[in-house]
């Protein structure tokens, strides 16, 4: 699985989708991510703009990707604007890209070092009517540190007040809903690698072992394999923790008698995996453990099956909260007389089951894409219900990625084991 790659071609294509959906005389100019500081004189590890990654594979600071389809110039067309490196920032730093790599890497011939960015910049703009500026509108963000875009923006309008600006974000989430061949193979060797994790940590996990220890098994396998971690912190939560919906602590016992609940994936090429398990401590569930966990596997099943062209993700929703709200009366956690007399803004169920079944996934764990549209074939989500009793010390969550197809689904976590008794023999094995 190691030194998978994705061909230029992918990006070619995703940039000629993108140039199709401007206005005639626009530009798109897409800014990179910043290199975020810490302390001291310490950086994050550098994540790259999803968008910019769609557009050309480079995952590198200090980058911008302008697209004018009607410039005058046919080499102005496209350009990528690269930081030149140097032999002191490949000592302290690492190699950047070359011009000759970039090229290779993204399908683009023109590549021009940012040094020459303002002035090539300001002779393509004043040949554009709109420029389109790419921001993060992901419905669920928190934006507090203004962004390398956000400046740009800013500087841009100073510099230009009388053109034409529009927002790229509405564009390319459109786009970035389907995926293509090459990026459902990521994806796949995403949950293929994610699996590998998953087996290892049945045979591995026991009684007295630390949360910690077992998101350790999956880092090695993980890495072993060229990947990484999906774009979010695994959950390891066991016992109740498991009903804090984003615990990441990991930093307590597993103990004997308890679920453990794991909320992880493999990356691969930056295209994730989100899967959720939760498998008995000890190699066993309890009568009441298995119980809730078929409940939780039950409504999953029947949210997959509506996974398909054409379905609405409100009507998926609301067809799964229906059903838990079953499970839930069958497992004796709720009564009809509750549900007669809920406050229809929070649900009965919503003390058991309170957040969404469903989410895009792609280049961002909550990938962009607009919900209220139709499913398509290329659409992937994860189907995530779980049920969650904090005076029992039991939280059940169960996911998998899903591809709608012309014809029904395909689920990417095939392979990965779910049956309650299927895993109970992998652990005792």
């Amino acid at each position: 699985m190691k030194n998978i790659t994705i061909s230029k071609e992918v990006y070619i294509n995703n940039r000629k989708k993108l140039a199709k959906e401007l206005k005639p005389g626009s530009m798109a100019v897409v800014i990179s991510n910043d290199a975020m500081p810490t302390n001291s004189d310490g950086t994050m590890k550098f994540r790259q703009s999803s968008d910019f990654l769609w557009l050309t594979g480079v995952s590198q600071e200090e980058t911008i990707l302008v697209i004018f389809p009607d410039s005058p110039n046919p080499d102005f067309k496209e350009v990528l604007f690269l930081k030149e490196t140097s032999e002191l920032i490949a000592i302290w730093e690492g190699k950047k890209l070359s011009k000759e790599e970039a090229r290779a890497k993204t399908g683009i011939e023109n590549i021009v070092w940012l040094s020459s960015f303002d002035g090539v910049f300001r002779n393509l703009i004043t040949d554009a009517d709109n420029v389109y500026i790419n921001s993060n509108e992901h419905k669920r963000a928190v934006i507090e540190v203004e962004t390398r875009a956000a400046r740009f923006t800013r500087k841009c309008k100073e510099e230009f007040p009388l053109h034409n600006y529009h927002r790229l974000a509405p564009v390319i989430n459109r786009l970035r809903m389907y995926k293509s061949k090459e990026e459902i193979e990521m994806m796949q060797h995403a949950c293929d690698l994610t699996e590998k994790g998953f087996r290892r940590v049945l045979k591995f996990l026991k009684p007295g072992v630390m949360e910690y220890e077992v998101e350790a098994e999956f880092v090695h396998e993980f890495v072993r394999n060229g990947g990484g971690f999906a774009d979010y912190a695994p959950i390891i939560a066991s016992g109740k923790s498991a009903c804090v919906l984003h615990y990441i602590e990991n930093d307590k016992p597993c103990k004997d008698g308890d679920v453990l609940l794991i909320d992880t994936g493999a990356a691969v090429n930056n295209y994730n995996a989100d899967m959720t398990r939760a498998i008995p401590v000890n190699g066993k569930f309890t009568k009441r453990q298995k119980k809730v966990y078929n409940a939780v596997l039950n409504v999953m099943k029947a949210t997959t099956a509506m996974v398909t062209k054409g379905g609405i993700w409100k009507d998926i929703q609301k067809a799964t909260e229906e059903n838990m709200e079953r499970e839930l009366i069958n497992l004796k956690l709720l009564k009809m007389s509750d549900i007669k007399k809920q406050d229809p803004s929070w649900p009965a169920y919503k003390k058991y089951f309170m957040h969404n079944v469903s989410h895009f996934l792609g280049l961002d764990v909550h990938d962009v894409g607009y919900f209220e549209t139709p499913y398509k074939p290329g659409m992937v989500f994860t189907v995530e219900p779980g049920i969650y009793i904090l005076e029992e010390g039991i939280g059940i969550r169960l996911e998998n990625n899903i591809l709608v197809k012309e014809k029904g689904n395909f689920d990417l976590m095939r392979n990965i084991p779910l049956e309650a008794d299927e895993i109970e023999e992998i652990m005792n094995s």
